[in-house]
């Protein structure tokens, strides 16, 4: 039973509840709660009020603890009652004991439930109390706020504060900083949640207290807590939290706590709190159950499944912020603690941790995840791939030294350990990344192996190694940039003495030339050879052949050198394939030659084309012919030869004929060479001109480059042909609608004259310039062609027809028939010449085309054309001609018989007009000559009418009525009009007879008959 107490003041609960927490003071404790003598209402207004005051906050705590004293006092001995001292060794007597006194504390609790519900107060009150220390001792540890800020408490607090329950606190010494969570909350939240979030908030100090003082109820939760830690926090910095490793159990080691009190308090046993929830005593104030969100682990671990746990924590960590170091601490700790399994996992993050913070790192990298799986999923050459991505020239010997060698010897170690040793794994990593990085990194690595190093410093250690892997990579390389580059590594390859004989070793040079070229040569199995395909080719062969080799690479590199700097650079590996190539060779030298003013410096002196020819024949080597060398296959007078065709090529003509002046090219280039050359060269300047002018252009340059040999007729007659290029162009001739003509289609053109038929089809005056026409096809390359100037003359002839300007017609056919009459005369095969047959049938075709014109006026011109005609048309073609001379001469007579008639009526006579006719001695000689030809015998007498109507008469039945030239319709229908002009065929007998008539009477006229 509780003892009877002073009622407190009337108002006391009234004022007490009114007042707001941030009013509570002590001083409303001391005279609102303290004389109040109901304990039960006290130890409620107690537990009631939560306080951010830390002081009052305590001393409401010590007033609630100190109310519920007696109440605990009764229930123990009420409890205790029963006991029977005597029999408390027996365990079935304290079995029954046990069962009683809980019978009696449920007795005793139904019966006074205030003390009851005192007792449940003060298990909550001393909860509180406990925690208020633990904050108190947070706060002390928790850094130094400034000095204008409120103090959070007064003074420092004891380990143990309850050493005297009514002691007060001792004066700080040093004032506190401010606690991570505030009092209120600290207080009332559970403490696995205070403790995930001071975790999750890296305060690891004020979990470190936490854990000391209440490891009991945070010990099962303690991985939720571990797991709250971001995975970025340096383990570092809570290793003292992570789970501990018991080597003599083999299973985690379960941490010890220090709580604030040593012993439990009787509201806090089994015994009182089973009766406490038995008799569902109504207080609602309690403390929030522990671990709900969270899952329990209340054993410790066996070592398989820490060892778990560390893998999973440092996988994650690795992976979710790519931190190698922090997962590296983690792993580090754990090892340190004994954990198994983790060693190679170490190994692995130490690794990480140097291509993340010590591997030069691109713009790329920090996006990169690395995991423990993906590292491991990596293959070493993948792994050395990614230390060296970002290496420079400057960095890759450290990065070398540093990151891969010991990655290297890692892998060289764990072989070891799993009884595979690998003594060529360093070497073999080594080379596979040289045959692959670019040459700046090559040469910086070989620069850091040279054979005047010492062992130890070296990277590339092995000089024959060092060898096949430099040939390797420059034959295996496409750069044609890099050839400083590609002299650095060759100057730090070792040299060998190999005292043999110099002619076997000249023929075993060339065959490891030769046998190289076709390695490298692509084949449909292996388009291009790759640097580690030409180290499997290096690498059986001995160290004889590796320094032969290194020689040929010598001459190589220095070729290609000279390539370069004239803007012809190619691969090494070409200088191979073309050993044996006169064709690649000779290619080379043109581009070479012909390029020279693509290169940076344009060659505008005599000294520069010296110094290009020099190098073309340094290139060409020696007379006897050094294989060794980019152009062996091409003799010295080859080579010059290339270089003049390039030095015109480029058009600088002066600079050209200042050389030809010079010793050495006098000595290899003849006359004829150089003017084979020069037509060579112009010919392609002509080939390529988009105009035909010879005064600008490509065409200029082609008419200039002619100047350059002496005079000679090939030369002149080329460079009339671009003067008549150049005219005919001028005549704007196209080869399409509104596409001029161009000069490579005037070149290519078959028939030439062709052009100068389309020029007089093209414009209306040309052909009254006589002159010039012919001046244009005598440069069109038919200079003393006769047969070209009566085709000429034709075609002017028939122009002038064709626009009715008989008067010039008929003076160019007179020109062409004594331009043939002159053929025939100077001519020794006599008529038998093709070339006299060829213009006789042009000359009489064009002069019976003008002699049968029917607009023509004048009569005399036109029988005088006939008869030329027939003077010069085959036997088979007279009928037609004569033919066509009777109509004529019949309308002549008509002609005259009416002038005649006039002239009598006109009362006196006048003389006859003269008129031009063809003399009877010349065309007496003409026949005769013809008939002669067609083997016909006629007798010596000066009666040449006689003779020739005889004659004509004998051959007329056998002559045939047909034309096979240009005039075939017109003198068909002449051979088929009858005099009063019918169309009507006739028998053959008919025929024969008009014909013999015909060339009677045409034969008696062309003799000098009287017309009359």
């Amino acid at each position: 039973m509780s003892t009877a107490t002073t009622s407190p003041a009337p108002d006391a609960p009234s004022q007490w509840i009114a007042l707001a927490d941030n009013d509570v003071s002590l001083d409303y404790v001391d005279k609102l709660l303290k004389p109040t003598h109901d304990d039960l209402w006290v130890s409620v207004a107690c537990v009631d009020r939560i306080l951010e005051d830390a002081t009052v906050q305590k001393a409401l705590l010590n007033l609630g603890v100190q109310r519920t004293s007696s109440s605990i006092m009764r229930a123990r001995e009420a409890a205790a009652g029963v006991a029977s001292d005597e029999d408390e060794g027996m365990g079935q007597t304290v079995e029954v004991d046990q069962r009683t006194r809980h019978a009696s504390l449920l007795s005793y609790f139904a019966a006074e439930p205030a003390d009851a519900q005192l007792c449940r107060i003060r298990a909550v009150l001393l909860e509180r109390l406990d925690r208020l220390n633990t904050w108190v001792q947070i706060c002390q540890e928790a850094p130094a706020e400034d000095e204008d800020e409120e103090d959070i408490i007064d003074g420092e607090w004891e380990d143990d504060p309850w050493a005297d329950g009514d002691a007060a606190p001792t004066q700080a010494s040093s004032k506190p900083g401010k606690a991570p969570i505030p009092l209120a909350g600290f207080l009332t939240t559970d403490l696995v949640e205070t403790a995930c979030a001071l975790a999750s908030q890296e305060h690891f100090a004020a979990l470190r207290i936490l854990v000391n003082r209440h490891g009991t109820t945070l010990w099962p939760y303690r991985f939720s807590i571990l797991d709250c830690i971001p995975e970025y926090a340096p383990a570092s910095e809570y290793r003292d939290l992570l789970p501990p490793y018991n080597p003599s159990l083999d299973a985690e080691l379960m941490q010890t706590s220090n709580p604030w009190r040593g012993e439990v308090d009787y509201t806090e046993t089994s015994e009182c709190t089973r009766a406490l929830e038995e008799c569902r005593v109504p207080f609602s104030i309690l403390s929030p159950t522990a671990g709900r969100r969270f899952p329990p682990t209340p054993t410790p671990l066996s070592t398989s499944e820490l060892s778990s746990w560390y893998l999973r924590r440092i996988d994650h960590v690795l992976l979710s912020t790519g931190m190698a170091d922090a997962a590296l601490v983690l792993v580090q700790h754990a090892a340190s603690q004994g954990v198994a399994g983790l060693d190679e996992v170490g190994e692995d993050l130490s690794l990480i941790a140097r291509l993340v913070y010590d591997a030069p790192q691109g713009a790329e990298s920090a996006a990169e995840d690395w995991s423990l799986e993906r590292w491991r999923s990596m293959s070493p050459e993948d792994v050395v791939r990614a230390y060296l991505a970002h290496s420079t020239e400057a960095s890759i010997v450290r990065d070398i030294q540093k990151l891969i060698m010991p990655f290297l010897f890692v892998l060289e170690s764990r072989a070891e350990r799993a009884g595979m040793p690998d003594p060529s794994l360093i070497t073999r990593m080594l080379y596979d990344y040289i045959l692959n990085a670019p040459l700046d990194i090559v040469a910086a690595i070989f620069e850091a192996s040279k054979p005047t190093l010492t062992q130890g410093r070296r990277i590339i250690q092995d000089d024959e190694g060092m060898a096949r892997i430099a040939l390797a990579c420059l034959y295996g390389s496409d750069k044609l940039d890099e050839w400083p580059t590609m002299s650095r590594i060759f100057e730090c390859l070792p040299a060998w003495e190999t005292p043999e004989d110099e002619e076997d070793e000249t023929d075993e040079t060339d065959t490891t030339i030769a046998s190289l070229g076709d390695f490298v040569t692509p084949s449909t199995t292996r388009p291009r050879a790759t640097p580690s395909d030409l180290l499997l080719f290096f690498k059986p062969l001995p160290t004889a052949s590796l320094s032969r080799a290194l020689d040929v690479l010598d001459v190589h590199l220095e070729s290609g050198e000279i390539l370069s700097r004239w803007s012809v650079p190619a691969p090494l590996r070409w200088f191979l394939q073309s050993n044996a190539n006169i064709s690649e060779q000779r290619s080379r030298a043109n581009r070479m030659a012909r390029r020279a003013n693509a290169a940076e410096d344009q060659l505008d002196t005599q000294e520069d084309w010296e110094w290009l020819l020099d190098d073309m024949l340094k290139l060409a080597g020696s007379d006897e012919g050094d294989s060794r060398s980019a152009f062996c296959l091409l003799s010295r007078d080859d080579v010059i030869r290339i270089f003049f065709s390039g030095l015109l090529s480029t058009g600088n003509f002066d600079i050209a004929k200042k050389l030809l002046k010079s010793s050495g090219l006098h000595e290899s280039l003849d006359h004829q060479v150089i003017e084979d050359i020069c037509l060579t060269c112009s010919q392609e300047f002509y080939d390529n001109a988009t105009s035909g002018n010879y005064h600008f252009g490509d065409m200029k340059l082609a008419y200039d480059c002619l100047d350059v040999p002496e005079p000679s007729d090939r030369v002149t007659q080329e460079k009339e042909f671009i003067e008549a290029t150049s005219r005919l162009c001028s005549f704007n001739l196209m080869s399409r609608p509104g596409i001029p003509i161009s000069p490579i289609e005037i070149r290519l053109t078959k028939d030439r004259l062709s052009l100068v038929s389309r020029v007089l089809s093209s414009n209306n005056d040309a052909y009254k310039h006589t002159e010039v026409i012919l001046d244009l096809v005598r440069k069109l390359g038919f200079r003393n062609d006769v047969v070209a100037e009566v085709r000429t003359l034709a075609m002017l002839a028939e122009t002038a027809l064709q626009v009715e300007d008989f008067s010039r017609a008929y003076e160019t056919s007179e020109t062409m028939v004594n331009t043939v009459l002159l053929l025939r005369t100077s001519s020794a095969l006599g008529t038998t010449d093709p070339a006299i047959q060829e213009a006789s049938e042009v000359c009489w075709v064009t002069c019976f085309q003008l002699g049968r014109h029917p607009e023509c006026p004048d009569a005399a011109k036109k029988l005088v054309l006939l008869g030329r005609a027939l003077e010069f048309c085959p036997a088979e073609k007279l009928p037609d001609i004569l033919a066509a001379w009777r109509t004529l001469e019949d309308e002549d007579i008509e002609q005259r018989r009416e002038t005649f008639a006039s002239r009598k009526r006109g009362g006196r006579r006048k003389s006859t007009p003269s008129r031009q006719r063809v003399t009877g001695a010349d065309v007496a000689a003409s026949l005769a000559t013809r008939l002669q030809s067609m083997q016909m015998h006629i007798p010596a007498s000066p009666d040449a009418a006689a003779l020739a109507s005889k004659a004509l008469g004998r051959v007329a039945a056998n002559i045939p009525f047909s034309f096979a030239t240009r005039g075939r319709s017109y003198l068909a229908e002449e051979s088929g009009r009858s005099r009063s002009g019918s169309r009507t065929r006739s028998d053959g007998t008919h025929v024969s007879e008009q014909a013999s008539r015909a060339l009677q009477k045409g034969i008696g006229w062309l003799l000098g008959a009287d017309d009359e």
